[in-house]
């Protein structure tokens, strides 16, 4: 039984250090993607209907890369995501969506 422990144990760790993107989550009761998640993995659970990316699409992420997010829905319904210049998408529960930032608009990469 210990030994199966153990064996459970390695194999966590090791999928958790696959893991390309840090994963981050809305604190509670808020309604925007914070310009600090930019590089991460944003996964939504019991997320508002409605989200809304920064005002000024950011142009880099803190390691200086150009600036995206990564969405993933959680449930347990659609979410919206919307931002400058009529950029918006809905994301279906179990979607994931590429949000990319050049500084001036909002896009997604498929």
């Amino acid at each position: 039984m210990k030994t199966s422990l153990i064996y459970l144990a390695l194999l966590l760790g090791q999928v958790n250090t696959l893991q390309d993107k840090p994963v981050v989550h809305l604190q509670p009761h808020r309604n925007s993607v914070d310009i600090g998640f930019g590089g991460d993995l944003l996964e939504l659970i019991s997320a508002p209907a409605v989200l809304t990316l920064p005002g000024v699409p950011p142009k880099l992420d803190s390691q200086g890369s150009p600036w995206s997010v990564d969405v993933k829905n959680l449930g347990p319904g659609a979410v919206t995501v919307t931002g400058k210049a009529q950029f918006n998408v809905k994301i279906a529960v179990g979607q994931t969506v590429h949000i990319c930032s050049n500084g001036t608009v909002y896009s997604l990469k498929r």
